[in-house]
């Protein structure tokens, strides 16, 4: 009975608390209005029935009682109307308080992101599967494509019904029946979300503010199980406590649920949490889809307090420090606010000099966001392994780009951005496959120039047959080719060929020519026409494949 309450109370604007006269409050009143607390049902009224069976004297003290027990909760200060079904006595002002109620009741907050949260589903004869629930944001309309988390089963709204009711659109707040095509209602749980797909993802780790009740049977201890009620859902948790090993009867603490299974969760869901069939407590999440915490760590308890309780630039700020970059679809979700508000705040925060937008287009959709600490941090990053990779290898023109991002552990859809950033505030430059420090230049030093103007006064003793013993290291190679002076076309230990470049192109042209005259060219064709081995020709054939030049056909080569 207790979970059927809960699963209607999470989608309430407001209550009526019933409470028999000839009793009082008793037991199962009590963790109704616990409930009712821990859901943040901010509005309602006390019905106190059969009051035609007591006396006045007694049915004052019951109010009295009632009023007690109010105190301190959602409900504190709401009328508390002794009425009789019997005789009538009290009911029409019951209606009016009751009207009275509706009337002060805000419209839900329309983040344009349809959820409904599914309560029931069957199926009606000559219209298929029917579901049931409280819209809470967005709208939803009839021909519209949805999609049901966190199954994933997609179908189309065939119609929408309100108090019986037909309607062609619902608003957020709106007590619906939906007739879905293209699934079966045995195949729709209590529990589910009807909504919009590309937004909502299921999360198996929520943050949140817990709140034992002050009359709780016992304490929550760290890494106890319990059961979970969020919007319909129930499923099972395991409950990490991230202050305290014990949270006592009334107090309020920072926790992780790891959930049995996934659930469609959206920051500012309140929760229940019950155990062996009784309350234990609730509160709202902060983090739908948390990482794993250390425990009793100060930065993550901080963020938390400002996740739960800080403004909406707050809230921006925190939410992008927690996996940065955010793209600004997920900054949306993550927050739980407007599109709007995002870009506004975003806009602010980037005047301030507080965030940083990679690429160059407006603020929206695709947008991906850093903090300043977060850029700042990254830079530095960057730019630390840049300089120690030039240490390293001063001779290379640069670091390759895939080593940078892997070293600074960006993602390759993000890292074309980032570089892009990084080398118009004049970090880096890109030198082609090749990433190095602005204003780095590779220079030789005097020993090494020597050694090199050797190396290559070798190689044109005899261009098209040089020598491949005891070539110089293969940085000081690297550096001759990124100058031109040499051509390295086998990067074999064993057996490297290394060409002059003015021979090179002589071979080059050579090859060309003898193609274009006769068709194609054979290794040994190479070898006659310069002299030299097998080994140079089929060395020189196999690199002029690699760029492609030339293409290989059986035994003989044509070109591209």
């Amino acid at each position: 009975y207790v979970k059927n309450m809960i699963t209607g109370a999470a989608q309430m604007d407001g209550a009526i608390l019933v409470v028999n006269a000839a009793d009082g409050p008793m037991p199962q009143t009590r963790e109704h209005l616990a409930i009712l607390d821990l859901l943040q049902v901010k509005r309602g009224l006390v019905a106190v029935t059969k009051r035609d069976l007591v006396e006045d004297d007694w049915l004052d003290l019951v109010s009295v009682e009632i009023e007690d027990l109010l105190e301190g909760t959602t409900l504190e200060g709401s009328p508390v109307m002794p009425v009789s079904g019997a005789t009538g006595d009290g009911l029409p002002e019951l209606i009016t308080a009751i009207q009275q109620r509706l009337d002060e009741v805000e419209p839900r907050k329309d983040l344009g992101r349809p959820r409904l949260p599914i309560d029931r589903a069957f199926t009606i004869s000559g219209f298929g599967t029917v579901v049931t629930g409280t819209l809470m944001d967005g709208v939803l309309k009839v021909g519209q494509e949805v999609v049901l988390e966190p199954t994933g089963r997609k179908s189309r709204i065939r119609g929408l019904q309100s108090h019986k009711n037909k309607m062609d659109r619902v608003s957020p707040g709106t007590r619906v029946a939906a007739n879905l095509a293209g699934v079966s209602h045995e195949d729709v749980a209590r529990g589910e979300v009807l909504t919009t797909s590309g937004w909502l993802e299921s999360s198996t780790a929520i943050d949140v503010r817990l709140k034992v009740l002050a009359d709780a049977p016992r304490p929550v201890r760290h890494n106890m199980f319990a059961t979970v009620h969020v919007g319909s859902s129930e499923t099972v948790a395991r409950v990490r406590l991230l202050e305290k090993d014990l949270a006592y009867p009334g107090d309020s603490t920072w926790a992780q649920l790891k959930l049995d299974r996934p659930g469609a969760i959206v920051k500012g869901d309140f929760f229940v949490i019950r155990s062996n069939n009784s309350t234990l407590g609730g509160g709202h999440v902060v983090e739908p889809h948390a990482r794993r915490h250390r425990r009793n760590h100060r930065p993550i308890l901080d963020r938390l307090e400002v996740m739960g309780q800080g403004t909406d630039r707050d809230i921006i700020v925190k939410s992008i420090e927690a996996s940065e970059p955010l793209v600004f679809d997920d900054l949306v979700k993550r927050a739980n606010l407007s599109d709007e508000v995002v870009r506004a705040e975003l806009e602010g925060l980037v005047t301030e000099g507080l965030t940083v937008i990679l690429g160059d287009g407006p603020i929206g959709p695709g947008t991906m966001v850093y903090t300043a600490a977060g850029w700042s941090g990254l830079t530095i990053k960057a730019g630390d392994f840049l300089d120690s990779y030039h240490r390293q290898y001063p001779l290379r023109t640069g670091a390759p780009r895939e080593e940078l991002r892997s070293r600074i552990g960006m993602k390759q859809k993000v890292f074309g951005h980032v570089l892009a950033r990084l080398q118009a505030s004049g970090l880096l430059v890109e030198d082609g496959t090749a990433v190095r420090r602005t204003g780095h230049v590779p220079t030789l030093s005097d020993e090494q120039r020597l050694v090199a103007d050797q190396y290559v006064d070798t190689l044109k003793t005899n261009p098209y047959s040089p020598p491949t013993d005891s070539p110089p290291d293969t940085e000081l190679l690297g550096m001759l080719a990124n100058e031109g002076r040499i051509v390295r076309v086998s990067d074999r230990v064993s057996d490297s060929v290394v060409f002059e470049s003015g021979a090179y192109g002589e071979m080059l042209d050579g090859v060309k020519t003898r193609i274009e005259e006769h068709g194609e060219i054979t290794v040994a064709d190479v070898r006659d026409m310069f002299g030299g081995s097998r080994k140079y020709a089929l060395a020189l054939l196999d690199y002029l494949d690699q760029q492609s030049v030339t293409r290989r056909i059986g035994d003989a080569r044509v070109l591209r």
